[in-house]
């Protein structure tokens, strides 16, 4: 907007130097609810413009650049075919870029994140804010309900893995039991609210202590539905957005967090522009963490 500072203003092309890059991945193939999610990274990108610069809580201002690296061409791709090329997409902007933001398409863009920062898996770490585990079994391939599954079939280890906003009655007792045999640090919804965010973000931390890189997992379904009605596995009784905004700025201003990347948001799911600015001020809280560091 003229006049304005906003998001939109701190874009740039991939070519040009900036801290924090930006990736599309548009994968919609592959999810337990079938919907529109390939359609986030382009409508993120439309509303940045209406997310400001200007922090008044903290009396700072953002200006760190981002390089929009564009959308990897997933169309017609299975999650299959879809992992090389967003593994490789994240791994080249990891290598110019202290912070990448990868933005989905369905949450099946996590498992390549996480390969895409390269070595060996036990030294990377992976935070999820989600309501659901996401260790369905792998019998059927890959979707976006088992990427935590499959990383541990990578090679992943279980005290390398910290999942937050975990939501009753949205998740299985064979999942919960496999991620606790796992190793995984769980901290459901009822812990947050009981201890609060800046507590369960702590355990999270602590728990990856020993990782030298971490993936961050931004499921957006762990908000509220009816603070995030534009995802279809979001529930009543989640994440308060407030809490989320403090967990991702926290998170991001750990400089061991080189991915974070936002998933499973379809934007047709939500006729209003509520998600559509949920989404873009995650892009800003994510630029705040970073300029914690």
């Amino acid at each position: 907007m003229a006049g304005w500072p906003n998001l939109s203003d701190l874009m740039v092309g991939a070519g040009e130097d900036a801290p924090v890059g930006l990736i599309g991945a548009p994968l919609g193939t592959g999810s337990v609810t079938p919907g529109r999610c390939d359609q986030a990274p382009r409508r993120l990108r439309e509303t940045l413009r209406r997310i400001g610069l200007y922090d008044v809580e903290t009396g700072r201002e953002l200006a760190s650049r981002i390089a929009d690296h564009g959308d990897v061409e997933l169309p017609g791709l299975t999650i299959e075919q879809a992992t090389a090329p967003i593994r490789d997409a994240i791994a080249a902007s990891a290598a110019l870029h202290a912070l990448t933001l990868l933005v989905g398409g369905n949450n099946a863009v996590t498992r390549p994140a996480v390969l895409g920062l390269g070595g060996a898996l036990p030294s990377v770490g992976l935070i999820t804010l989600d309501a659901h585990f996401d260790m369905r079994d792998l019998d059927g391939g890959l979707s976006n309900g088992n990427p935590v599954s499959a990383l541990i079939a990578d090679g992943l280890p279980g005290a390398n893995i910290a999942q937050l906003g975990l939501a009753s009655f949205a998740n299985s007792e064979a999942m919960h039991r496999g991620a606790l045999a796992a190793g995984n640090r769980v901290v459901t919804m009822a812990d947050i609210r009981r201890d609060g965010i800046d507590t369960a973000v702590g355990q999270a931390l602590d728990h990856v202590a020993h990782c030298s890189a971490v993936v961050v997992d931004c499921d957006i379904d762990v908000i509220d539905r009816s603070q995030l009605p534009g995802a279809p596995g979001a529930r009543p009784g989640g994440m308060a957005v407030s809490d989320f905004f403090a967990a991702v700025r926290r998170l991001a201003s750990d400089p061991r967090v080189r991915v974070m990347d936002l998933t499973e948001w379809d934007p047709p799911l939500d006729p209003t522009d509520l998600s559509a600015l949920t989404a873009a001020r995650w892009v800003a809280e994510c630029l705040a963490g970073y300029e914690l560091r």
